[in-house]
This record gives C-alpha cells, structure tokens and sequence, in this order.
C-alpha cells in the first residue's frame, strides 16, 4: 500500500491508544485515513509517556466491556471503511479462576467486540467495510492460567467466521490476526523479565518477539482492496512459533 492510499477513508481503532492498536492507527493514519482511535483514559493527553502517538488522531473514551457505552459511542460517521477491535484485558496470577473476574474479561474481549460490530455495521456497509478482530494465538490453544482471555479469544476466532457468513451480503469482510508475544504493556510481565525474555525468544525462529508495528501490516492488508476476497479467515503473526 502506498502513502494516501486510504486519503478520503475513516477507521476506527479500538484500543488503538497504544501497543498493537496505536501501531495500527499511526499506519492508516500515515496512508491518509481519518483514525478514530478509542482507549480507557479520559483524554489523549493522559497516553503522554505511553508507546502511543497519538497526533493526527481523533481520540474518544470508551470502555468496550460496557454494553451501554458501547451503545452510546457516537463518533459521527456515517461510513467506516475499516473497524479495527484490538481492545482487550487479562488477569494474570490465576485471578481469571475468579467467575467475576473471568465474566469481566470476556465482556471486554468478546461480547465487546460483538457490540462494535452491531453498533458499526450500517456505517461499514455504506462503505462496504472490513473488520479486523484482534485475535491472539490462545484464539487456537489454551492458557493454563489464563481461562478467561484464551476462552474469549478463541471465541473471537469463530465469531470471526460466523460474521464473515452473516455479513458478507452486505459487503462487509471480517477477519482476524493472531499475534504471538508482542511488547506491550499487557505482555510486560514476560518482556521485562531478560531471562523469561531471552527463553521466549530462543523459541521463535524468527529470534525474537514481535513489535506492535509487525502486527499493523497484516492489518492494513486485511482491511485493503488486496484482500477484496478474504474474509472469515485467520492470519497467525507469532515469527513462526506456531509452525
């Protein structure tokens, strides 16, 4: 994709304030789109500091784990070219064991996601739009301690197909990335830990862990006229761990 080529276009980006989201957000934005870009924190201002750049974007609070704001988020467009849901939580010490705690996570990471697309649908379909659901490689295994994200990502994998069916009439392709280790701030307790690091590492036969901006290019060819014919399929960014 070249600089522009999505001059004239708007995308929202969930969780887009910083780590995979942000990166994703700073590339449509540098190929010419409108971003709209969600996060937890009041205001843009509040990410000073952060892994997210978030200039030339227009930021919006929303907690996507809550169906009524989700309901009420009102961005003001009428066409959306390309919805990217890449907002999610998880609960580390096996605190997702807790049922409330494990119902919290998968309003955030699941039923979350099905909203935005609810909410968003009209506006991708006036502009025959893409989705990208933010999967994980837990979408295709399990995390012994964590039952809430990998059962909420593995979810996203077949509401992924399940949309691609029900809303393909519409123009509308939906897909999804699973990223393996990726820095961020939710995967800090691995990364900041050199021996953890350095295992994890030794894994990958690529020979490290993945960078937010790796994951941005698969999302901006998901979302471009070069996928026109994929939809309900899954795109594995782990540097080969997965192979």
């Amino acid at each position: 994709m070249g600089v522009g080529e999505w001059a004239g276009k708007t995308v929202l980006v969930t969780g887009g304030s910083t780590g995979i989201g942000n990166a994703a957000a700073r590339a449509f934005r540098d190929n010419g789109a409108r971003v709209i870009v969600t996060g937890t924190r009041g205001s843009a201002a509040d990410y000073a500091g952060t892994d997210g750049d978030l200039s030339g974007i227009d930021y919006h609070q929303l907690d996507q784990g809550d169906l009524a704001a989700v309901a009420a988020f009102d961005p003001g467009v009428a066409r959306l070219d390309a919805l990217v849901v890449s907002g999610a939580k998880v609960a580390y010490k096996r605190a997702e064991f807790v049922p409330e705690i494990f119902a919290d996570v998968l309003a955030t990471n699941l039923t979350g996601p099905m909203a935005l697309v609810m909410r968003f649908r009209a506006a991708l379909a006036a502009a025959r739009g893409s989705v990208i659901l933010v999967g994980s490689v837990a979408s295709f295994k399990g995390t012994i301690g964590q039952p809430a994200y990998s059962a909420s990502k593995g979810g996203l994998l077949t509401l992924t197909r399940t949309l691609a069916q029900a809303l393909g009439g519409e123009g509308i392709r939906v897909n999804l990335v699973a990223p393996g280790l990726v820095r961020s701030k939710m995967t800090a307790i691995t990364w900041e830990h050199p021996d953890r690091l350095a295992a994890t590492e030794r894994q990958v036969p690529l020979g490290r862990i993945g960078e937010p901006d790796d994951i941005a290019g698969p999302i901006l060819f998901l979302a471009s006229d070069a996928a026109r014919y994929v939809t309900g399929t899954s795109l594995v960014i782990d540097g080969g761990l997965s192979a």
